[in-house]
């Protein structure tokens, strides 16, 4: 008989108890007797945010194929049970078995976003685990960190014993299979950690030294054992198509951020826009055959009772079968009275055309990432999109019923000017116009409805704009108040509604996203004073945060607004993307001169993804028509 961790008096003191109840539809139940090893699972968020992500969804469905693995579920606690745990002194549990994770072998957090790292402490505190790697003996969990924040580790590497670089489904049965060999040989952790460290993909933070130049940069980063390599390949999935995915994911008591199915269909972005980190890190472009995603989205919608589906991919547009399979989809879906959600599709009569048939078009808005309101700016971020697009593609809108169409700009990327954040507005204005020039004044169902958001440019690892300054909370604030006045200029203000994003916030990100182990310490003490859940605006407590940085002695300057070297040592740069640093650099001085980068299914820009030897680097190159107007 399994009990639940929490009491009923608990239960009902807390806000949605069944986030920590489990024994949801198509969750993997096994007898622990019967089995090797206990994987906990974690997304250091609340339940809903968890619950959303492809990516854990496939690793628990890969680990509980293996017959000696039984992989369970684990969420960041929300507040309200946060302080009861503490209080009575209760384990952090998993979701299965409501059994705690110390006694688990492996602790698995995917680390999905760098407002989550006090997240993960609170996970690791919770479940009574030392939070330093270097304090857990035999008895305490191997600690191992996945997902995109895993390229730059360096900021949270004294709290893991394991990071797996790159795409989980390849050496986790490796990993496994070493561990039940040294359990056996009853070698100690440190001895399983030195084996680990061997295998491709997985960096052990305790056998890398890291030494500083008086500046503050990195002058060397090694390896402190023989054997253990210098640069860590990630890892990658070849043939997607032959792999992992959820048949039967497990389906939430409670509604969910994406209550729906969700069908991967593709890996990666051909399109190169320099501010984003996923369209270097998942390089190179994959696709799933077009038959086992008709296959999987029938059996999952069987398997789940969804009534939604939801194509997954960076570029759906790109996928080369979309027609064929949204036409399978639409004929199968409209007799069960199924959604279809399309995100990430070029704005064009294709899409426009599709869109219509899969959805309530009264209710629906459609929406363009612009990212920046010149074409001089979008050239330096090589955003393929010309005003003409975006212009063509709302008026085809308009005459098609659409009355509402948001965009997403940001501020504060490099070389903008004041005349670059005055085309925001400018731009959301044309596309206003465009609403009243196109549908005459009988058809007209009230105004058009714009909204423009901008959120914070934050440079990132990997990708071409590493070396870009990113400003201050003080300039971002006035790009944004600046937007602000210059739309209020425009002839349709009164159309166009503006949102930004949290200033303050946004320099944290940026702080983390380019922090080395420095910035570990901080981390540390502001969960101490209190800090989870920074993601979350409410919660967010960014006073604390500053006051750690003084009293830490740490300038915040030195990981922000500082630009950088071409040649200086960046604490990621033990790790290789599949992207060469060349290449990014090439990319950084090209934006700088405004000149565009070719799609690669147009040209191969030789970023060094090729060694793979798959997906879009083996395909014929001119593939895709038009491959170069996108929105």
């Amino acid at each position: 008989m399994r009990n639940l961790a929490l009491s009923d008096e608990i239960l009902l003191k807390i806000e949605k108890p069944a986030r920590y109840i489990g024994n949801e539809v198509n969750s993997v139940m096994k007898d622990k007797e019967q089995v090797d090893i206990r994987f906990a699972m974690c997304f250091p968020d609340v339940y809903e945010i968890g619950m959303s992500h492809l990516g854990i969804q496939i690793i628990y469905d890969m680990l509980n194929s293996f017959e000696d693995t039984w992989c369970e579920r684990v969420y960041s606690p929300w507040p309200d049970l946060d302080a009861i745990m503490r209080k009575e002194n209760i384990p952090l549990f998993a979701l299965e078995s409501q059994e705690p994770l110390k006694d688990f072998d492996f602790l698995g957090i995917t680390i999905q976003y760098e407002m989550c790292y006090t997240n993960i402490l609170q996970v690791i505190d919770l479940a009574q685990i030392p939070l330093m790697a270097k304090d857990r003996t035999e008895e305490h969990p191997i600690v191992i960190g996945g997902g995109p924040c895993a390229y730059n580790p360096e900021p949270i590497a004294d709290f893991f014993d394991i990071f797996y670089i790159g795409e989980g489904e390849t050496q986790y049965r490796n990993l496994l299979d070493l561990y039940k060999e040294c359990k056996a040989k009853n070698m100690s952790r440190t001895e399983f950690l030195a084996f680990a460290a061997k295998i491709p993909g997985l960096y052990v933070p305790q056998f890398y030294e890291v030494s500083y130049k008086e500046d503050g940069t990195i002058a060397s980063f090694t390896p402190t054992r023989e054997g253990i390599p210098t640069k860590i390949m990630k890892e990658i999935v070849k043939d997607v198509t032959n792999t992992y995915y959820p048949e039967k994911p497990v389906v939430p008591f409670i509604k969910c951020t994406q209550d729906r199915v969700v069908l991967e269909i593709q890996r990666g972005c051909t399109r190169g826009c320099r501010f984003c980190q996923a369209g270097q890190l998942y390089r190179p472009v994959r696709e799933r055959d077009v038959e086992m995603l008709k296959e999987y989205a029938v059996k999952m919608l069987a398997n789940t009772g969804h009534e939604e589906i939801s194509l997954s991919s960076l570029s759906s547009s790109d996928y080369s079968k979309l027609e064929e399979l949204v036409n399978f989809l639409i004929e199968e879906c409209n007799e069960k009275k199924i959604n279809i959600s399309l995100p990430s599709l070029r704005i064009d009569a294709f899409s426009l055309d599709v869109m219509e048939k899969v959805q309530d078009v009264k209710k629906s808005s459609l929406t363009f990432a612009p990212e920046a309101g010149s074409q001089r700016l979008r050239n330096v971020i090589n955003k393929g999109l010309t005003e003409e697009v975006i212009l063509n593609g709302s008026k085809l809108a308009f005459e098609g019923g659409w009355t509402r169409v948001k965009l997403y700009f940001m501020l504060g990327l490099p070389t903008e000017t004041e005349e670059d954040i005055r085309g925001i507005a400018e731009l959301s204005n044309k596309i206003a116009a465009t609403f009243y020039e196109t549908v005459p004044k009988e058809k007209r169902n009230g105004k058009v409805q714009i909204v423009a958001s901008t959120s914070f440019f934050i440079p990132k690892p990997f990708t071409p704009f590493q070396w870009a300054p990113q400003c201050t909370k003080e300039q971002f604030l006035d790009k944004a108040y600046l937007t602000k006045r210059s739309i209020m200029e425009q002839l349709n203000q009164k159309s166009i509604k503006y949102n930004w994003h949290e200033a303050d916030a946004s320099v944290m990100e940026g702080i983390l996203a380019r922090g080395d182990r420095k910035v570990a310490e901080v981390i540390l003490k502001a969960y101490q004073k209190g800090c989870i859940y920074d993601a979350w605006a409410e919660y967010y407590q960014n006073d604390i945060w500053m006051q750690t940085f003084e009293e830490c002695g740490i300038d915040i300057g030195f990981y922000t607004t500082r630009e950088r070297d071409l040649d200086e040592i960046f604490p990621w740069d033990f790790i290789d993307c599949g992207v060469t640093k060349e290449f990014l650099k090439r990319e950084w001085l090209q934006a700088t001169k405004e000149e565009v980068t070719k799609n690669c299914y147009l040209e191969c820009n030789a970023c060094g993804a090729a060694r793979f030897g798959c997906g879009v680097c083996v395909e014929p190159r001119n593939k895709k028509d038009g491959a170069n107007d996108e929105a």
